[in-house]
């Protein structure tokens, strides 16, 4: 099956090891040395109307897709590990 991004973007991820709603595909991160899809990025959740900011950002290996259907991505993913990206992610963007 093909998807373009925009396709993707209107796709839901659905984590099915706890069954957690994680949002929609924001981003994508790619290799530009082999052109291959590294991740999917889903943007943090907004914070009181965005005025305190928004949540870390989840990113999502390529690993972690189990499957991409018609109108949603299934996912499997602990949250720990989850949660460790975002900190590993948001520490190299510091740097």
């Amino acid at each position: 099956m093909k998807c373009t991004l925009a396709e993707l973007r209107n796709k839901e991820i659905i984590n099915i090891k706890n069954g957690a709603r994680m949002g929609f595909v924001d981003d994508v991160e790619f290799d530009t040395d082999d052109s291959m899809i590294k991740s999917f990025i889903v943007y943090g959740r907004s914070r009181f109307f965005g005025l305190f900011g928004r949540e870390d950002d989840i990113i999502l290996t390529c690993d972690d897709i189990e499957i991409i259907g018609v109108d949603t991505v299934l996912i499997s993913a602990d949250e720990a590990k989850l949660a460790k990206r975002r900190t590993l992610q948001s520490k190299s963007l510091l740097k």
